[in-house]
């Protein structure tokens, strides 16, 4: 039987995670057919191994080198079968059927193209990590004086200082999103493949707000499911917090490359060096312990972003299926 929905997910050591995530899929989600596709990114723990002998049903592709989140979630729709696809987290459990949630409002709203669910802390409540804005200079002006911080701690000021996130969204009701994340992002394999996939210059953070623009620029327009909940245990194989900023980053800097004009371009890049001297200089003169300190000492890494990619690298077989 054809599957409805091929559930891609990538794996870089989060081999207990992964199974946990798929078996839950499997026991929380039966209203929907689907198909499991995962891609090991070189863990080197045994995880792909693991994973085929706890989901015999799987499609399980292990890589020779860690390739990152979007290359590697373009190596897995190849081998996907169903009309969707549903891209998710191995950090993650589902809390009910998320994938018919996903599906049965995609199927009655099909103009939408991109869609996406609440992603949960463990007591319940929003992450604020399933949408995002589209990044603005007014967001990177915010940051580089330190205003950023101030809208994540105080509610009130976040629609001003911190529009990143979208704090003033009532995740409640369905409504349309700017950009939705790649934790948990349903979208058709026809659009999937209309654009290429996502972006290879980017390694991990940031492809799928790029994936949403130029999917915006096809006329979709991506929407957030309430009725689809997800519980997001964040960044299991992200390592320190200094790595993570500076991969963060990183994806930042490469948007801006990509999407924006030099100038533009060049003007973010400033502003985002200053906030983060700004919160490293503080951390300095205070004399406290702070990844933003080791983030400076990385800047010439991350405001390189992601070395630019010609093509996709050469992981093609001929067995895999094509759109």
């Amino acid at each position: 039987m054809t599957p409805t929905v091929s559930v891609l997910m990538v794996s870089y050591r989060t081999r207990d995670l992964t199974v946990r995530a798929l078996s839950a899929l499997r026991e929380s989600c039966p209203g929907t057919t689907f198909e499991t596709i995962v891609v090991d990114n070189a863990s080197g723990d045994g995880s792909a191994d693991a994973i085929r002998a706890a989901v015999p049903t799987a499609t399980v592709e292990e890589l020779p080198e860690n390739v990152g989140f979007g290359r590697a979630m373009n190596r897995a729709a190849q081998h996907a079968r169903g009309d969707w696809l549903l891209l998710v987290n191995p950090d993650t459990e589902p809390d009910g059927d998320v994938v018919s949630a996903l599906v049965a409002y995609a199927t009655a709203h099909p103009e939408h193209g991109i869609y996406t669910g609440r992603t949960l802390h463990p007591d319940g409540t929003d992450d604020m990590r399933s949408c995002f804005a589209l990044p603005t200079l007014r967001q990177y002006v915010a940051f580089a004086l330190g205003l950023s911080t101030l809208g994540r701690r105080f509610r009130r000021l976040g629609p001003l200082f911190n529009p990143e996130e979208l704090p003033g969204y009532d995740r409640t009701t369905a409504r349309e999103v700017p950009a939705v994340s790649g934790c948990l992002m349903l979208i058709r394999r026809d659009l999937f493949t209309a654009l290429g996939g996502f972006t290879p210059d980017y390694f991990m953070y940031s492809e799928d707000i790029d994936l949403c623009v130029r999917a915006r620029e096809r006329g979709a327009r991506p929407v957030l499911v309430p009725e689809a909940r997800l519980l997001h245990l964040g960044g299991a194989s992200a390592g320190t917090s200094s790595r993570k900023i500076v991969m963060l980053l990183r994806g930042k800097c490469t948007f801006v490359r990509l999407r924006w004009t030099p100038g533009r371009a060049a003007t973010a890049r400033t502003l985002i060096a200053a906030g983060v001297g700004l919160r490293g200089g503080l951390a300095a003169m205070l004399g406290r312990k702070s990844p933003w300190r080791e983030v400076w000492s990385a800047r010439r890494v991350w405001l390189a972003g992601w070395p630019a990619q010609a093509t996709e690298p050469a992981l093609t077989r001929d067995s895999a299926p094509t759109a």
